[in-house]
């Protein structure tokens, strides 16, 4: 065969003869044959596959019939020699004004749902928190405020619609304040539909809209919501570490209910008034006794188990403001109480009943300075209201 059989042209044409060409492997003819025969339908990887002046034939052939996909698609080949003819083809299609067939636009992929931020309020003393959910509707946003008690359920319920930009300042000022924290909107509403489980568990009327705020977020009540994971082996050094959590400004207004603190300060009313000849080192042992005492008759396994979910949440709140030794001690403590561990004792549920004494002794001092002592009187709890820019009572 002369050199010039080989160039891609003629051998185009001995191909489409049937002319012989003991030059190549005749598997590799018979199948240059066929793909030049329906060029339009070669694929890339059969032409990569011949000896490169086969390949160039066929080539040769898709520029002849105008087919840009072929060496389109071989331009990219990782055969050097084959992309370098390739690209050469394109260009001969080009010049000829024959282009590749733009590419069809891909369809815009389909917007996200808008996501709104969603805010739960720090739990107060009574174990009520605000919760703020959003929800888009037509023309603006659905601000839900709900006053939740992790006793009663739902007790308090509104809904407006805002505005985004107003809904965002809203809840900015909030997290601002320390008002609470941004939760996911699919946490708001398990939160919502574990709350109104209570309400039908404790027979507390819904409040009007709850049923449709249920059906609006997508949930029903939650009848047993998750428990908190089991303990783990540091928490026992977190039961002797609780009471550094009523130091922090959010849990130093925990206290216990009204009775509890009434019965607590008549016992240590009778301490003082006894007529008993105690050292102040006994009567202070015996003080603490009955701070003991009262905390472990308070925390009964259905106490501890929402005392446990209150610490749970304040763990999140206090990672959410960089305290992490807060939130791990939180978390450990919640744990404990949670599964019902009784020894060591927990410290925090001991220093929520003395920091009552404790209260009641500085007031105590504080009026007889002022000549208005009024002895064994329990501390008052705090009395302050606030509420959101939103209009939320925060608890």
């Amino acid at each position: 065969m002369s050199p010039a059989s080989t160039e891609p042209r003629p051998l185009l044409d001995a191909l489409r003869a049937g002319t012989p060409l003991p030059a190549f492997p005749e598997a590799d003819v018979a199948r240059a044959r066929r793909l030049v025969d329906d060029v339009g339908a070669a694929a890339p990887a059969d032409v990569e596959a011949l000896p490169e002046a086969l390949a160039g034939a066929v080539l040769e052939a898709a520029v002849l019939a105008g087919q840009v996909a072929l060496p389109e698609a071989l331009s990219a080949s990782a055969v050097k020699p084959l992309a370098k003819a390739a690209k050469k083809a394109l260009y001969r299609l080009r010049s000829r004004g024959v282009t590749p067939p733009e590419a069809p636009k891909a369809a815009p992929a389909p917007a996200a749902p808008e996501t709104l931020p969603t805010l739960v309020t720090l739990v107060s003393s009574t174990g009520q928190y605000g919760l703020l959910l959003t929800r888009v509707v037509r023309g603006g946003v659905e601000l839900l405020q709900a006053i939740v008690s992790d006793e009663q359920g739902v007790l308090e319920l509104t809904r407006t619609e805002q505005s985004r930009g107003d809904l965002r300042r809203i809840l900015k000022h909030g997290l601002q304040n320390g008002f609470g924290m941004e939760i996911t909107r699919e946490e708001g509403a398990r939160l919502l539909a574990e709350a109104a489980a209570l309400n039908l568990r404790t027979r507390t009327p819904f409040p009007p809209d709850l049923e449709a705020a249920l059906r609006h977020h997508g949930v029903q009540p939650v009848h047993e919501p998750e428990p908190l994971p089991a303990p783990e082996p540091d928490d026992v050094r977190h039961a002797l570490e609780g009471d550094q959590l009523h130091a922090t400004p959010e849990i130093a207004e925990w206290m216990p209910p009204d009775a509890e603190v009434r019965g607590l300060m008549e016992q240590v009313q009778a301490l003082a008034s006894s007529p008993l000849a105690l050292s102040g080192a006994q009567r202070q042992e015996q003080v603490r006794q009955r701070v003991l005492d009262a905390a472990r008759a308070f925390f009964t396994p259905e106490v501890r188990q929402r005392y446990a979910r209150r610490l749970w949440r304040m763990a999140a709140f206090f990672d959410a403001t960089g305290r992490a030794l807060q939130a791990d001690i939180a978390r450990g403590e919640a744990r404990r109480l949670f599964h019902g561990l009784d020894e060591p004792f927990s410290r925090f549920a001991e220093t929520l009943f003395a920091k009552v004494v404790v209260l009641a002794a500085a007031g105590a001092q504080a009026q007889a300075e002022q000549g208005t002592a009024a002895p064994g009187e329990p501390p008052a709890a705090p009395t302050h209201e606030r509420r959101s820019p939103g209009g939320l009572i925060l608890p």
